[in-house]
This record gives structure tokens, sequence and C-alpha cells, in this order.
């Protein structure tokens, strides 16, 4: 079992920046993937980016040029870097791991929730315009 636990959200204007982390339990975060998703009020779950274990990430095209995911597997947590935030970046964000993604190399399948076996239980990310 691993637990997620993320952190980093906040309130931002737009056009600011803001750090999500995501930790996992045990250190055991390099044997995942980990994904980012987002919930927006009275809308479904969409993903937002996801890396593998050998660092090659993938983004959905809203936040591409925007956010930078990166994986520290020593300190066992995964960073979301999110700039130049919009007020529709406002959501929840939940991170993910999956192992059956982690030593894909292409990582179509991303962004299907299914794939995740273990979830954060979200933060929240505030962008006023």
């Amino acid at each position: 079992q691993v637990q997620l636990i993320e952190s980093g959200g906040g309130s931002v204007q737009a056009g600011g920046s803001l750090r999500l982390s995501c930790a996992a339990s045990g250190n055991t975060l390099s044997k995942y993937a980990v994904g980012w998703f987002r919930q927006a009020p009275g809308k479904e779950r969409e993903f937002v980016s996801a890396i593998n274990r050998s660092g090659s990430t993938t983004y959905a095209d809203s936040v591409r040029g925007r956010f930078t995911l990166s994986r520290d597997d020593v300190k066992g947590t995964a960073y979301l870097q999110m700039n130049t935030l919009k007020p529709e970046d406002m959501a929840v964000y939940y991170c993910a791991a999956s192992g059956v993604l982690g030593s894909m190399s292409v990582l179509t399948d991303a962004v299907f929730p299914g794939y995740y076996s273990y979830w954060g239980q979200g933060t929240q990310v505030t962008v006023s315009s």
C-alpha cells in the first residue's frame, strides 16, 4: 500500500506560479509512474501530466509549456511546477501512482485514471483574475 501526500496548493493571482509536491510513503515512489489530475467544481476529473520511471513526461494540451513535472526518487517526491497560471487552472489537484505505467516508454495511456492504483487526497489551487 502506497500513501501519497500532496502539498503546495494555495491561492495566486493569474500569471503567478505554484509548485505542487507529491510525496510517497516509505520512499517507494521510484517504483511508479506519477500522474497529476485535476477536478474543478461541476466538472469531471481531467488529466494534467504524467512522468514515468525514466523521467519521460507527457502533458495535457491545456498546460503544455506552462507546467513542468519532475521527480526526485532520492526524496521520493514528484513536483508539478505550474507557471503562468490562469483562472481556468483553478481546481483540486490530485497526484496518483501507477505501477503499470512506470516502465512504459510511451505514456499514451497515462490520461486514463484507471491505470493508477494509488491516489492522494488532493490539494486546492485557486487562481484569481
